[in-house]
């Protein structure tokens, strides 16, 4: 297959902080469509992360427990829309502290298209070793590539990423 071309510069990463909400809300009752329905809604508002989990409630119901990850300017709205999707009568909420590294979407032409990549250099590591570099293909456009080009997507993530990883500039160094 022919190489990619993505010649961005990669700079090393230094973690910086950033406030979160994280909201919380336990349901016996919610369907798992609601539960999709409701996850991608929220992500789709500007949610960072949406996940639920198995748990086991009061009188040994089976239950969901929600966690929604937001910027704290979205609390309210996040809060709001929890209330409307479900029957929960109340929802905790807490402010905390995140570390972040910086991180970069940059395209990879392909022989398919152009991909999106996330980008992110860790903060240690020797770069003669290969390290610390985190590349990351879009899924979507990887999706739509698997879809239209009725191949594994297993097949154009392990390709994108290995592009990325030969074409990417490190410093002067490849």
């Amino acid at each position: 297959m022919a190489g990619g071309t993505c010649a961005k510069k990669v700079a090393l990463g230094t973690p910086s902080t950033e406030a979160i909400a994280i909201l919380e809300t336990q349901v016996d009752d919610l369907s798992p469509q609601v539960l999709a329905y409701l996850s991608q809604e929220l992500l789709t508002l500007g949610a960072y992360d949406v996940f639920s989990q198995a748990i086991t409630m009061k009188k040994s119901r089976q239950g969901i427990l929600l966690t929604v990850h937001c910027p704290p300017a979205l609390t309210a709205t996040c809060r709001d829309r929890i209330f409307q999707e479900t029957t929960t009568l109340g929802i905790r909420y807490r402010l905390e502290e995140r570390f972040v590294l910086p991180r970069a979407i940059h395209a990879l032409n392909t022989p398919y298209g152009p991909v999106r990549i996330k980008v992110c250099r860790r903060p240690l590591g020797d770069l003669a070793q290969g390290q610390p570099l985190t590349v990351q293909p879009e899924y979507e456009d990887c999706a739509a590539i698997a879809r239209s080009h009725s191949i594994p997507l297993r097949e154009v993530l392990e390709l994108v990423h290995s592009l990325a990883i030969t074409t990417l500039d490190f410093a002067g160094k490849r």
